[in-house]
């Protein structure tokens, strides 16, 4: 398929406590503010909420599986993040081609995430190349 500046691609996603909790082990990231009710509770954030890297992960979703899709091979990314995003809290990843540099295969794509609200959560860009496999 042929993309052109401007194109998007939407992904949403509500992330479980079971969810979280797995990626706490396979990240071996377990903050209490992520797995803990009690803990979450005295923070600022009042309960628990999602690891900002698993949120993230839906931009590479984006990437991988939907534009441009197979092939496509991170070379960076930036992400800031703006707000919590708690459990059973749908999110949803924006993806928008920003660059195209055609005789490289370079994409630079704006990726941001936004919470139930429509508030963004992450705010970032990405660069990565698309070396979809020949026909």
């Amino acid at each position: 398929m042929a993309y052109k500046v401007g194109d998007k691609e939407v992904v949403k996603k509500t992330y479980t406590a079971e969810e979280v909790e797995l990626f706490a082990v396979l990240s071996t990231d377990k903050n209490p503010v992520h797995l803990d009710d009690a803990y979450s509770a005295n923070t600022v954030f009042k309960k628990r909420i999602v690891h900002g890297f698993l949120v993230g992960s839906l931009i590479s979703a984006v990437l991988g599986n939907k534009m441009p899709g197979n092939g496509s091979i991170y070379l960076s990314q930036a992400m800031s993040f703006k707000r919590p995003v708690y459990l059973n809290e749908e999110v949803t990843c924006v993806v928008e081609i920003m660059e195209i540099i055609p005789e490289k295969s370079i994409y630079k794509l704006s990726t941001n995430c936004y919470n139930s609200k429509n508030e963004i959560v992450i705010e970032g860009n990405a660069v990565i190349k698309w070396m979809p496999p020949s026909a």
